[in-house]
This record gives C-alpha cells, sequence and structure tokens, in this order.
C-alpha cells in the first residue's frame, strides 16, 4: 500500500494533484465531463467529429462547458456574462463550442433528474439563442424569461455587489494580509519565491495591476504573500499561484489577488490555416480578446521560470456558475441564454455575410421531428454515452485504488 502523504511540499505536489484531480472528476458526472476535455477532443478526432459541419475559423474557447461562463468584471467594474476560462482557446471550428456546452448542459440536466424530452428542448433553444446572437451580436433575454433565468440572475446579482472582502474571505479565506497555508494554498521553493518578487518588479506586471480605473498609474505595488494554489480540475498538475499584493502608499493601501496560472499547449483541435501566437500564454491572451474582451483586457502573458503563464488580477465580480439543480424551464431557458453568450463572442469575429453563412449552416440536417439540428442531437447523445461509460469505469478504477 502506497503511503499516504500527510505534508504537501514541492516535490510532492504532483503526486497529491493527480489524486485530487481523480477525486473530483468522481463526485459526478458533471464534474467529470468538467475535467476531462481530452475524452472530448479525441471524439472531434473521430468519424463523429468530421461529420460536423465546418464553421468560419474563429477564436473559440475550446473547453466551453457551463463552469467556464460566469460574471466578469472589465477594468471599469461593469460586469457582463461572459467565456472565463481560455486555456484551450484556438482559432477552430466554433460548432466545437456549441457541442461542448451542449454536453455539459445535458449532464448538468442528467444530475437534476431531469427527463429526456428536457434535453431535447434545451438542444433546441441552444441552437435558437445561438444563432439569435450570432445574427444581432446580443444575448437577448425576454420578460418571460426573467423567472425561469433565476440561477443566472441570482449569480450576477451576487457578483454587482461583492466587494474585496468577500473575494478574500472565499479565495483565501482571510481579510488580513496573509495566505494561510493548507488544504489549498502549499509552501514556495526559495526558487518561486525569488522568481515572484522578480516577476512584480517588471514593469509590465505593475502596468497590469495599476490599470484598474480607481488606481493611480504610479501606485507602489508590493509582494505580501504568495503561496502555490491547488485549484481547478482539467488544470491541476500545471504552475498555478496565488499572490497577494498590496497597491499604494502603505496608509491607504489596497489589497489585490493575482492568479499566475501556467499555459500549456492546446489540446483543442485548431483550423489548418489557423495564425496563432507561437507562445502559449500569449494564445491564451490573444483569444481571451477576441472572446471575451472584460477578461482579455484584464491579463498579461508572461514567463515563470522559463515557462509560459498568464497574470490576472481576480476581481470581486468574477464567479463562475454552478448550474447542478434546475427545473425544466430554468434548463431550457438556461441552454437558450448560455449559448447566446457563445455566440456574441464568436460574433464579434465575424462581417455581416460570414454570421448570415454560419447561420445558415447550422439548420443543416434538420428533421421534421426535432428542431434542434442532426448534426447537434447526434453529437451530445454520443457524447452523454460515452461520458456516461467513462465515468462510472473511472469511478470504479478510483474506488478500487
Amino acid at each position: 500500500m502506497p503511503k499516504k502523504i500527510t505534508e504537501t511540499t514541492p516535490a510532492n505536489r504532483q503526486a497529491v494533484l493527480e489524486e485530487r484531480r481523480k477525486l473530483k472528476m468522481a463526485r459526478s458526472a458533471h464534474a467529470y465531463v468538467r475535467g476531462n476535455t481530452l475524452q472530448f477532443y479525441e471524439w472531434l478526432k473521430a468519424e463523429s467529429g468530421a461529420r460536423l459541419p465546418q464553421g468560419p475559423p474563429v477564436w473559440i474557447c475550446g473547453d466551453c462547458h457551463v463552469g467556464n461562463l460566469g460574471p466578469v468584471a472589465n477594468s471599469e467594474g461593469k460586469v457582463e456574462i461572459e467565456i472565463r476560462d481560455l486555456d484551450q482557446t484556438v482559432i477552430g471550428n466554433p460548432a466545437h463550442d456549441l457541442i461542448r456546452l451542449g454536453l455539459s448542459l445535458a449532464t448538468a440536466a442528467r444530475g437534476s433528474d431531469l427527463p429526456g424530452v428536457t434535453t431535447s428542448l434545451m438542444m433546441e433553444q441552444m441552437v435558437k439563442g445561438y444563432k439569435s446572437a450570432l445574427i444581432s451580436r446580443k444575448v437577448k433575454k425576454a420578460a418571460k424569461d426573467s423567472q425561469k433565468l433565476r440561477p443566472i440572475e441570482i449569480v450576477l446579482q451576487q457578483s454587482t455587489k461583492r466587494e474585496w472582502r468577500h473575494l478574500a474571505q472565499e479565495r483565501i479565506e482571510n481579510v488580513k494580509p496573509t495566505i494561510p497555508l493548507g488544504e489549498r494554498f502549499w509552501a514556495l521553493s526559495p526558487e518561486e519565491k525569488e522568481e515572484i518578487a522578480r516577476l512584480f518588479d517588471t514593469t509590465e506586471a505593475r502596468k497590469l495591476i495599476t490599470s484598474l480605473k480607481h488606481r493611480d498609474d504610479d501606485a507602489k505595488v508590493r509582494v505580501l504573500d504568495a503561496a502555490y494554489w491547488m485549484k481547478g480540475c482539467s488544470s491541476l498538475g500545471r504552475l498555478r499561484y496565488a499572490v497577494l499584493l498590496g497597491v499604494g502608499a502603505k496608509k491607504e493601501q489596497q489589497y489585490c489577488l493575482v492568479d499566475i496560472k501556467e499555459a500549456v499547449r492546446a489540446a483543442a483541435p485548431m483550423a489548418k490555416t489557423a495564425d496563432m501566437p507561437r507562445d502559449y500564454a500569449k494564445r491564451v491572451v490573444t483569444g481571451a480578446c477576441n472572446l471575451s474582451p472584460f477578461l482579455g483586457e484584464r491579463m498579461l502573458a508572461t514567463k515563470f521560470l522559463s515557462r509560459p503563464v498568464v497574470l490576472r488580477e481576480l476581481m470581486p465580480q468574477d464567479l463562475k456558475l454552478e448550474i447542478d439543480q434546475l427545473t425544466r424551464e430554468e434548463a431550457v431557458a438556461a441552454a437558450s441564454y448560455l449559448a447566446g453568450v457563445v455566440g456574441k463572442a464568436h460574433a464579434r469575429q465575424m462581417d455581416a455575410a460570414t454570421r448570415k453563412r454560419w447561420s445558415t449552416e447550422l439548420n443543416r440536417n434538420r428533421s421534421k421531428s426535432l428542431d434542434a439540428p442532426g448534426w447537434m442531437w447526434r453529437s451530445v447523445v454520443e457524447l452523454i454515452a460515452d461520458h456516461e461509460t467513462a465515468y462510472l469505469e473511472h469511478c470504479r478504477r478510483y474506488a478500487m485504488a
């Protein structure tokens, strides 16, 4: 029997992270879908993926599940629901984002014990919501949908009311200028501490931190504390750090929390003619600027111990959508609305003629008995079956281990 790890150190991080990832993915089928992006990409490479409509090559999320959407604030403090995780962003087929979101929503519906007909309705409304935003470049919400979108509205309302203390209590469980080591935050090596100090002494990093509207451009930036951050699921195992900064004169000092995240090669399939930055971190930031401008303007691509990383100050308004329990009406309305968010992100990269052609192509293989295109329905059904089998096998292996 392997020796149980009682303390996490820089030397044994990878072993601990792998165990945490397995545990997270075993919690529910929805968690497994969110954490196992590779299975989705393998499906895309197979014959089934080849039958999808080929949309215009634009920046796509590449991992467009529900948890990767949510309220995001810009440097001026304005809040919108956007794509909030761009690790897998590439120039690719926009249909991939639509199907990935459909799989995530369908899995959430099954977790809410909703009947199969609800999944069918969700797929229909997804395509309608996406196409509407694609043409108008706006996410439309009918007055009658306000109550149905209550789970999303609640998160959005919470987001606009949040302050630094909410972020501190949620992320570091502490409003004091320290990051408490323990379950989520682990001690740094001397080399990592030196690198963080060097990084926030650069002009680029300091400009990023002082770019928010309420901060002076020449405000002093100090590193108050830092730790390795055990966060996420599919990204576990990469470099990830939380850095607590003090900004401004000590008597009027403001605190901010910065997320440093390693950028790696994208597993998402890209267009053959794609012209993207070769640097992984620059790819992530460029994709974010195109898909989620509120987020992109707050990100910086740089190096950490010679590895590409993305810096992002965490704002109190940034929240992820946690959609685990939904009624039938809420599930259908959420499917239309969130697909509209993705449609708007894609549409801003297309001219009017391209948007019209892509909207027409989305209707391919529409049957008389199903409003959702056949390619969309078949894809989601196949993926649900594949992931359900893999999830159960994952749970069996994890339990036996």
